[in-house]
């Protein structure tokens, strides 16, 4: 309980900075999650900024808090804006979040993570699936593990890669897991209704980027915005479960969830 009381502190503290800072976060997004990322970032208390043209990628990461890389809908010009954006938050300093979308379904896409893990994304954040392709395209898959689309069996692949990539890994499904290969919170908020309305994983990225503008600890940026996303989407599943209904009242529990809600809601599991 003492554990959870902690790390339920720091979610209100990491929320209430959020707000108040209001961080610019620059969205590489995909055409499908666009709308819903940025109306996420708007609602949860952030600005967002969807920016993808390659001549003004690098110049718009250093004037941003953070950056979001989402490979969902790709193409040869998207992934050269992808990789002049990330070489930009390392210049700059700027914390980075890559979300694989399907890693490893094609070559195009487990190419495009290749190419983009050295630049040093200091999130990733995937379902169960995607976290252990990309673990296995890293050379970072731990071995003796059997390969199954639950984040309790990717646990062991996101230890690994959070290892070998230096950062913080997102595993969502029933049960989310963040890792930064050392440390790991199980948090159980959410609701199976958010796996109806398409692209709130990818709204989930957004978030965290905006919580890992205002935090230095990406692993402590992680914890706040998916246990915060979590709740939000518990307090909407009060409201409707229906995915059309669910979608707006899931914007309008990002804008109205606070600490009070994550003081009594949040749900660290062993």
């Amino acid at each position: 309980m003492a554990n959870r009381t902690a790390i339920a502190a720091k979610t209100v503290e990491l929320l209430n900075a959020m707000r108040a800072a209001r961080p610019l976060v620059h969205n590489i997004a995909n055409y499908v999650s666009m709308d819903i990322a940025a109306n996420a970032l708007l609602a949860i208390g952030a600005s967002p900024a969807m920016v993808h043209a390659r001549e003004e990628v690098a110049e718009f990461v250093a004037i941003a808090g953070a950056l979001v890389i989402n490979i969902g809908t790709l193409s040869a010009s998207w992934v050269d804006s992808m990789k002049l954006a990330a070489e930009a938050a390392g210049r700059n300093a700027k914390p980075w979040v890559l979300d694989p979308v399907g890693a490893g379904a094609t070559r195009l896409r487990t190419d495009t993570v290749k190419a983009l893990l050295p630049h040093r994304p200091s999130i990733i954040r995937g379902n169960a699936s995607e976290i252990m392709a990309v673990a296995g395209g890293a050379g970072a898959a731990p071995k003796g593990v059997d390969s199954a689309n639950t984040t309790e069996e990717a646990l062991a692949f996101a230890v690994s890669l959070a290892k070998h990539q230096r950062c913080t890994v997102i595993a969502t499904g029933a049960v989310d897991i963040v890792t930064d290969g050392e440390r790991v919170v199980k948090l159980a908020n959410g609701s199976p209704v958010m796996a109806k309305v398409t692209a709130l994983g990818c709204a989930l990225s957004a978030v965290t980027g905006a919580f890992a503008a205002i935090c230095p600890d990406p692993f402590d940026a992680s914890v706040a915005a998916v246990g915060v996303y979590g709740i939000a989407g518990e307090l909407a599943a009060a409201a409707t479960t229906r995915p059309g209904s669910y979608r707006v009242a899931f914007l309008d529990m990002l804008e109205t969830v606070g600490p009070e809600n994550v003081t009594a809601s949040l749900k660290v599991t062993d």
